[in-house]
């Protein structure tokens, strides 16, 4: 990085940072601070419920995903749209006619203060770690690239998120992912067409998708009905909607997002908005990854993206071996790039295919060597491609323009889950459970305070946290281990006026023990609990509503 990446960097971020917060400096009641004063428009909506989910993370690991898997994680989005058509037609109105501060609300009316509680509990528990998480990711990635000290990341990106956050709430929240949006959607589409650029002179648009199909790169569809598999058609469409379903329409960070829209008119128009161009947009990003795998095909690829792994082995009394297999993989590199050079059109042939499998081996080899010298080390360097093809082949001022697009992306996330965080406690803890009167000022006050307090949560939990094989999964895996649950808990609500609090309570109780049971029990080796993480959603809400309508008839019997 030069000055002019730096300058763009700060420039970018300062600007976002200091509209938002001068935009909404005065709010002075929750209903403004909280709610954002109920008069965002429809695509200021769209803008922030898409900016929410899209974390640094989406824009880190998507691309890394692809790389190394292909387009097969696009089908954990199929279920999306569906998702996002039921919430608006069910479970929006519902907000707007009981005028809610949080989703939890509706289930105090609904059954009772415990199930309210329980509920908002299993919350605040997910999207708490979910935040250091977020913060943590584009953290770890731009310290081991860029050599920043990791902790000094962690607690810069925190604070801030916490200045804006604090400051203007729900409105300012709002405000700056409109503009974060932007820039991250304009890198995202720099880098893509720099991509198409420097592979242009070797291959075609259309050789490109020929040659990554043939790596198998673009199977977009898994019929496979193998529940152990992450990501097939059949998980994205049951295990995908109801995890959609779940996050859409009961996690506050995004119903908080489309409560605050002018009316039930424009917070539905704001979800259809995701529901046409969710799935395009996650097309996109990963088919920027495949462009990644084709691109280093054709030029110098490092034996690992991530420089740690490098300079472990380099320093340690493993250099000479490691030194050899780093000079026969670059000279493999050397022979693939002759072969596409001279024959682009006929590959994949099959020297090219035994050159590929060489370079695997060896990749695999240096590895083992960095795990036996430090078994802690992250030899899985997904998270690191896009982010080293930005620093060594993007010129300077876009290298600075993309560092602000993962730094805008885990911003604004992050913000969105502070404020929702924030409003839970507020509204379903201390003002239920408080018997004391606080005037306006004062809950907005009390409301600033514990936004700060859960950014200083998720500042410590992103300092405690250890790198994860992809990062992308492990939200989305954290996210289904108590989206099916609560999900469940709101089905009953809505759809089965028979149960009532006692059953669903009890049913919520077992069905989130048996998924957190699943769930470790994969991670002790109990092979028949191999069940991919979708199906948790699934499964959750499935025992949830099934156990609450047996309880439901046995009660009634007795």
């Amino acid at each position: 990085m030069n000055a002019i990446d730096w300058i763009v960097l700060g420039g970018t971020l300062f600007a976002i940072i200091a509209y938002g917060t001068w935009r909404t400096r005065r709010q002075r009641d929750l209903e403004s601070y909280l709610r954002g004063g109920r008069d965002s428009s429809w695509f200021t909506v769209g803008l922030s419920v898409m900016a929410t989910q899209a974390s640094a993370i989406t824009f880190l690991s998507t691309p890394g995903q692809a790389f190394e898997s292909g387009m097969g994680f696009i089908q954990f989005y199929f279920g999306l749209p569906l998702a996002l058509i039921l919430v608006s037609v069910v479970i929006v109105p519902l907000f707007y006619k009981l005028n809610v501060y949080t989703a939890y609300e509706y289930l105090e009316n609904r059954f009772d203060l415990n199930t309210r509680l329980f509920t908002a509990f299993l919350f605040l528990v997910q999207r708490g770690l979910a935040a250091g998480i977020t913060i943590y990711a584009p953290a770890i990635v731009l310290s081991t690239v860029l050599g920043w000290d990791l902790r000094s990341l962690n607690i810069v990106i925190g604070a801030l998120v916490i200045v804006y956050t604090v400051s203007g709430g729900t409105k300012a929240v709002s405000l700056t992912q409109k503009w974060q949006m932007a820039v991250i959607m304009g890198g995202m589409f720099f880098a893509f067409f720099m991509l198409i650029d420097y592979i242009s002179p070797f291959m075609s648009f259309s050789e490109m998708v020929t040659f990554a199909g043939a790596q198998g790169k673009m199977e977009i569809v898994n019929f496979d009905f193998d529940i152990s598999s992450r990501y097939t058609i059949w998980s994205g469409l049951t295990g995908g909607l109801f995890l959609s379903l779940s996050y859409f329409g009961t996690d506050q960070s995004q119903v908080q997002r489309y409560i605050s829209a002018s009316s039930l008119k424009e917070s539905r128009m704001g979800l259809m908005f995701n529901a046409v161009l969710k799935i395009p947009m996650q097309f996109f990003i990963l088919f920027t990854g495949v462009l990644l795998f084709v691109f280093y095909q054709m030029h110098e690829q490092p034996i690992s993206f991530n420089r740690e792994v490098v300079e472990l082995v380099q320093s340690s009394d493993r250099a000479e071996e490691g030194s050899e297999l780093l000079a026969q993989f670059e000279r493999i590199q050397s022979e693939k790039t002759k072969i596409i050079k001279s024959n682009s059109q006929e590959l994949p042939n099959q020297e090219f295919e035994r050159l590929v499998a060489a370079e695997k081996s060896v990749k695999t080899a240096y590895n083992q060597i960095a795990n036996e010298v430090d078994d802690a080390i992250p030899t899985k360097d997904s998270d690191y491609v896009f982010i080293r093809f930005i620093l060594d082949y993007l010129p300077h001022g876009a290298i600075g323009l993309l560092l602000a697009v993962i730094l805008s992306a885990a911003m604004s996330s992050t913000a969105g889950e502070l404020n929702a965080l924030a409003t839970t406690t507020m509204n379903d803890f201390y003002q239920r459970l408080s018997k004391r009167e606080i005037g306006p000022e004062t809950q907005v006050r009390y409301s600033k305070l514990i936004t700060v307090g859960w950014g200083i949560l998720a500042i410590l939990f992103a300092l405690a946290a250890d790198l994860f094989d992809n990062l992308i999964e492990v939200v989305n895996i954290l996210g289904s281990l108590f989206y099916g649950t609560i999900l469940g808990i709101f089905l009953c609500a809505v759809l089965f006026k028979i149960v009532r609090a006692k059953e669903v309570f009890i049913a919520a109780l077992i069905a989130e023990s048996f998924v957190l049971v699943i769930f470790f029990g994969e991670k002790f080796g109990l092979g028949f609990l191999d069940i991919g993480f979708l199906w948790y959603n699934v499964i959750g809400a499935v025992l949830v509503v099934l156990i609450s309508l047996m309880l439901s008839i046995l009660m009634k019997r007795t």
